[in-house]
């Protein structure tokens, strides 16, 4: 990206939504414009995890604000992720369907581990590199992300399911502050924390805290005269002890203190409190960087190939499965050059994100041949659907597993938008692919042009006497034919019947 480009995220929190705009100036992003909203989302979950229509409302409405915010600004230097909330909304593909058209670009769900790799980098970003072991802790509104890392690499993450809003929510229900409900609250979230104690205990030289909780926490005890950009023990201590004083949230009166944390004080500090408990910490650090700051600078490394962290995921993957690796590179050739044959209306930028995609649909394809030949496509798709696979969202890994488990057999069985003509030209180019290399060496495509053909048709030209040097490819190709025909869209074949 060139100097000067304006770049902007969308953070869509369990307690709040985040909108950071910023402009790039030789690798670094310099905030222009940030605005929050408290949205409390993470309340709006009802007992069978569907989000209410308040819920979903009161998001729609930040997001048109934000959207219109965003007028302007293409494709590339925008990019919006939901978090805990989304991830466990049962009813989530609602709300995004709408979320998407109000805000004008796509929201990606994001996993834990996901979200934890991008808060390091956000916190990693706006400190000044050193060879210091960190400890970055981020309780936002529904989890907690724990990241271990060292200068720009995370090494260790996780996410866990304990926020602000839920652990308020379950303990302090009304608002009131009692010790007993701060004991138990502790303990809950000591039990669910418990694992990292092996994980993290140890491994860091010093503890940041970002935003949320943590940030909120800092502005109180900066208020009352503790040291700044500094949470302590005793700090916490003393803010127990004002918040049991108030006895609840509605009395609760605290120079510092924003309105719209008064309400979820409680779960946070219960959960910070057994944070400092398990780790052992003495004090932590309040951090700059944030999820939002992390998601700016992965926009930047998305841009190019040999930066993108899902290459490295997908060849990761490969090698953990023992993919054929001659034989998926020959499949990824072929698919790559049909779908430049036939993509049209696409820039060069855009036609490369989406060959690079396709590439990796290509790449993985056999991955499920490592449990079992039977049905390989299937074993492949649900592997890619359940991976730990660091910088894909979740949309991103079910739209790849859709491509594995469609490259091969009947295209019915797909549940699939066969509206989306790029994601039908991605399946063609693989299936195509793939069909070319069945004898698994180089394939003779010379003089193979595939097309749109008008609306929803391609076609697919073979050069004479083709079909007569490979009979059972020219079969395959009408076998392919038939397949198409149950779907809404048609393959016509030249030069093979």
């Amino acid at each position: 990206m060139q100097n000067g480009t304006r770049l902007a995220a969308v953070d869509l929190g369990s307690n709040s939504y985040r909108l950071e705009i910023g402009r790039l100036d030789h690798g670094q992003i310099h905030r222009t414009e940030y605005l929050k909203e408290t949205v409390r989302q993470g309340n709006g979950l009802d007992e069978e995890r569907n989000l209410t229509p308040d819920a979903m409302q009161r998001g729609w409405d930040c997001l048109a604000r934000f959207g219109e915010r965003l007028a302007g600004f293409r494709k590339g230097e925008v990019r919006a992720v939901a978090t805990q909330t989304l991830r466990e909304a049962r009813n989530r593909d609602v709300f995004l369907q709408r979320a998407h058209k109000v805000l004008g670009f796509p929201i990606d769900v994001i996993s834990g581990r996901e979200e934890a790799r991008l808060i390091y980098q956000g916190v990693a970003h706006l400190l000044p590199q050193s060879g210091e072991r960190r400890l970055v802790v981020d309780i936002g509104g529904r989890s907690t992300e724990m990241i271990l890392g060292k200068g720009l690499d995370a090494v260790t993450m996780e996410s866990y399911r304990v926020g602000s809003v839920g652990w308020s929510m379950k303990y302090f229900p009304d608002g009131q502050f009692t010790a007993r409900a701060f004991q138990a609250a502790e303990v809950a979230a000591k039990a669910v924390l418990d694992e990292a104690i092996n994980l993290y205990r140890g491994g860091w030289d010093v503890a940041y805290g970002s935003s949320g909780t943590v940030g909120a926490v800092s502005d109180v005890l900066v208020a009352a005269g503790w040291p700044p950009g500094l949470v302590t023990r005793e700090g916490l201590d003393w803010l127990l002890d004002r918040l049991l004083k108030a006895q609840s949230a509605e009395r609760l009166k605290l120079e510092g203190m924003k309105d719209d944390r008064r309400a979820v004080i409680g779960g946070g500090v219960s959960v910070l409190r057994a944070v400092f408990e398990l780790m052992g910490i003495d004090q932590m650090q309040t951090a700059q960087g944030a999820l939002r700051h992390g998601v700016l600078y992965d926009l930047l490394d998305r841009e190019e190939e040999t930066t993108d962290l899902r290459s490295t995921t997908v060849q990761r993957l490969t090698r953990k499965f023992e993919v054929d690796t001659a034989q998926a590179e020959r499949v990824s050739k072929v698919a790559r050059a049909l779908f430049a044959q036939a993509s049209t209306g696409l820039s060069a930028a855009e036609l490369g994100r989406v060959q690079r995609k396709l590439d990796w649909a290509a790449l993985l394809h056999e991955i499920g041949s490592h449990i079992s030949h039977s049905d390989y496509h299937k074993h492949g798709a649900y592997i890619l659907d359940n991976a730990d696979a660091p910088g894909f969202t979740l949309q991103e890994l079910h739209r790849l597993s859709l491509l594995v488990l469609g490259h091969r057999g009947k295209l019915r069985k797909l549940e699939a938008d066969f509206d989306d003509e790029v994601f039908v030209l991605q399946l063609l180019c693989l299936r195509l692919a793939v069909i070319l290399c069945h004898a698994r060496r180089e394939p003779d495509a010379r003089g193979m042009q595939i097309a749109s053909a008008g609306q929803r048709q391609f076609s697919l030209l073979c050069r004479p006497g083709w079909a007569e040097a490979f009979p059972q490819s020219a079969h395959l190709l009408r076998e392919e034919v038939l397949a198409w025909q149950k779907t809404p869209w048609t393959v016509a074949l030249a030069g093979v019947w």
